[in-house]
């Protein structure tokens, strides 16, 4: 069963670990030293990366606290709050990858176009792509602290 734990361990390390990079590391240094014109498809592509990472680290989790809690060493032996918050997680990452990137790549080029309109758009979708990683990112560190206690 370490091994089972491990993997959730793993898979939650590798999903918030990526957001905290990105956030603190990679954007930031993007802003400052790449071209407007290219940041956005950088982003993009990095944000694409990050996305999949975490809806594979979702199912990893999932899948493995499922088979844990049917183990004779869990104390729970159900679906617990922790993979309810996991499965919000990927429902935010899911919404930001097929709904909110995808319009903001079309609405960047029209913008990048001169249109006034695209741009206050892109900054509104911007901000909620901000905010569902934030989320994310908020719902992980408890899915952290969760799942540390829950192995104690």
């Amino acid at each position: 069963m370490t091994f089972l734990r491990a993997l959730m361990l793993l898979a939650l390390v590798v999903w918030i670990g990526g957001i905290i990079f990105f956030a603190f590391v990679v954007a930031p240094n993007l802003f400052i030293r790449v071209p407007s014109e290219i940041v956005g498809d950088v982003v993009q592509r990095d944000l694409t990366w990050l996305h999949w990472m975490g809806i594979f680290s979702a199912f990893v989790f999932i899948f493995c606290s499922l088979l844990y809690s049917r183990s004779r060493y869990a104390r729970v032996k159900t679906f617990t709050a922790v993979n309810l918050l996991v499965v919000i997680m990927l429902a935010l990452t899911l919404i930001s990858q097929f709904r909110v990137m995808p319009r903001m790549q079309v609405l960047r080029a029209e913008f990048y176009a001169g249109d006034a309109v695209a741009h206050q758009e892109f900054t509104r979708l911007h901000k909620w792509s901000t905010g569902l990683e934030g989320g994310v990112l908020i719902l992980g560190i408890g899915v952290v602290f969760l799942t540390a206690r829950r192995f104690s």
